[in-house]
């Protein structure tokens, strides 16, 4: 691999997330990204986002995505839901994280994923955008784990009582 301080073709992998630079003793840690899911319920439905691109294409997924640079989590919360539902929340709640394997194109993206809540009282209008195919309103008794892409989600399912 080329190192991306020197240029050089001499980037190592040293351990489980650094590579070094035999040439100019460079070490790129490639570290965790964080990411937000909105768990969105009104009364007794929660909204499931069907996938529209790999990995997971086509399984269920709650809305979100990357944190970008210079974003804190609720910031990077409300840009993803405008961008995949166009939706924006006045209130949510902070529900827990966990770890997650992202696996793009043969490369695995290690990240925390961070779950907020968001209860509504009524169902704004929403349409899926983006890298969403379809959204749908589930009841919490019929939602099954097993079709979420993604353990983070399942994770989040467990941290409210469903599983």
């Amino acid at each position: 691999m080329y190192c991306p301080s020197c240029g050089q073709a001499s980037l190592a992998h040293t351990d489980i997330k650094a590579f070094h630079c035999e040439h100019c003793q460079f070490t790129y840690f490639h570290n965790t990204a964080s990411a937000v899911l909105a768990v969105i319920c009104c009364g007794d439905e929660v909204l499931v986002a069907e996938r529209g691109r790999d990995p997971g294409k086509d399984m269920l997924d709650f809305p979100g995505g990357f944190v970008d640079y210079d974003e804190s989590l609720e910031q990077a919360l409300c840009r993803e839901l405008q961008e995949e539902l166009g939706f924006q929340p006045t209130d949510m709640r902070y529900i827990g994280s966990a770890p997650n394997t992202y696996n793009y194109r043969d490369i695995k993206y290690k990240t925390c994923d961070a779950f907020f809540l968001i209860t509504l009282d009524s169902k704004p209008k929403m349409q899926a955008n983006d890298d969403v195919a379809a959204i749908r309103w589930v009841k919490r008794n019929d939602i099954s784990p097993s079709e979420f892409a993604f353990d983070s989600a399942r994770n989040a399912l467990k941290l409210l009582g469903i599983d």
